[in-house]
């Protein structure tokens, strides 16, 4: 059984909860964590959830997301997951915080304070094959006419950050 950290809206921790119960019955409020990788080309690397997801199975979402695990530090987690999913160690910064709500299907829904990572990466990725379907680079142009045309492509998550995360991608990328 993996837990959550219970946050209120200003992000306070107030309790710890079961992972699946946290996002049934309307969702509770938790901590979670999103990483967004970026080439020297400018380039984002999506990767497309696997089918034995428990939700958002087989869409495009960010380079990785999770929660944090009850102690642990939001980066922390952020690069723990990301070594987890994709293989790839890589020095992250958190770059904005996303407060979001969304159904997700299969009855669930997500209520999560999401802290956003950028970080940049070369290399070519080893996702796990339990996480990750797939994988792509892409450009910030491309993604965002993505998102806007085929939305039902993607994570909810994904698309309800998207204005704010290209905002800051593309100042990022100019660092």
């Amino acid at each position: 059984m993996e837990n959550v950290i219970l946050v209120d809206k200003n992000d306070n921790e107030i309790g710890i909860g079961e992972k699946l119960k946290a996002h049934s019955n309307g969702g509770h409020l938790h901590r979670a964590i999103s990483v967004f990788l970026f080439n020297d080309r400018k380039e984002l690397l999506l990767q497309q959830r696997a089918i034995t997801k428990y939700h958002s199975k087989e869409r495009w979402a960010n380079t990785c997301c999770s929660h944090p695990r009850p102690g642990e530090s939001n980066e922390a987690a952020a690069e723990r997951r990301l070594m987890e999913e994709m293989g790839i160690n890589a020095k992250l910064e958190e770059r904005f915080i996303f407060p979001y709500e969304a159904e997700v299907g299969s009855g669930l829904t997500e209520r999560e304070y999401d802290h956003i990572f950028f970080g940049r990466y070369g290399g070519k990725p080893e996702p796990n094959k339990e996480e990750v379907q797939d994988w792509k680079w892409i450009s910030i142009d491309e993604f965002y006419r993505w998102i806007k045309d085929k939305p039902e492509d993607f994570a909810a998550w994904v698309v309800l950050m998207a204005d704010r995360f290209v905002e800051e991608a593309r100042k990022y990328c100019e660092d």
